[in-house]
């Protein structure tokens, strides 16, 4: 696949989920195909009939542009699990609070 076949479905916005690459015109990015197809098993006609909107063009390419920069997404990768983690960590769940203000309420 050529780089102007793939610069055709991948692009890269600023501001724009993230700035990661993402299929051209939607916000799936390279990193969510290769979730989906790597580590829950799609395939890529599974992927298709869960996001129409995109091509099977696309997803082969957003698996090419991965496998041409495997580093770097799976460094963006790390970095989303982490402030996900980080988040997770700093938030209360509201079933948490409920429970919190509960308490107060009786004492």
């Amino acid at each position: 696949m050529s780089l102007s076949v793939i610069k055709e479905h991948i692009e890269i916005t600023p501001g724009v989920c993230g700035g990661k690459p993402r299929i051209a015109g939607h916000r799936i990015r390279v990193q969510d195909i290769v979730i989906w197809h790597e580590q829950m098993g799609m395939s890529a006609d599974e992927i298709l009939h869960h996001y129409p909107s995109i091509t099977l063009s696309d997803v082969y390419a957003a698996l090419a542009y991965y496998y041409d920069h495997r580093d770097e997404i799976r460094q963006q990768m790390q970095a989303d699990e982490e402030f996900a983690r980080k988040m997770k960590a700093k938030t209360q769940s509201l079933v948490q609070q409920r429970l919190k203000d509960r308490h107060h309420e009786q004492d």
